[in-house]
């Protein structure tokens, strides 16, 4: 998202994923895969980052929502709880 080339420059993953969902009709899981390990694979780091597995650094957020896909539909709130980089919690 902040790093296109000058076509889109956007800070907000959920107001990107919202675009996704409405105008190319990904579905929340879609989108949120070409958010992490997709955007890890087209940087060339999928084998270390972009998703959460044995070997792979743990970078993951703990979010305050009931449900993953109200990322794509909630606009202009942060439902960031915790920080996690690395595998150390953030403060």
């Amino acid at each position: 998202t902040d790093m296109n080339p000058g076509s889109a420059p956007c800070f907000s993953m959920p107001l990107t994923m919202a675009i996704a969902c409405r105008y190319l009709r990904l579905l929340p899981s879609e989108a949120l895969t070409a958010g992490t390990l997709n955007a890890a694979h087209a940087i060339g780091l999928g084998q270390q980052i972009g998703s959460l597995e044995v070997g792979k650094r743990a970078d993951f957020l703990l979010l305050n929502t009931p449900d993953y896909r109200n990322l794509a539909y909630l606009l202009g709130g942060n439902v960031v709880e915790r920080v996690v980089k690395g595998g150390c919690l953030l403060n």
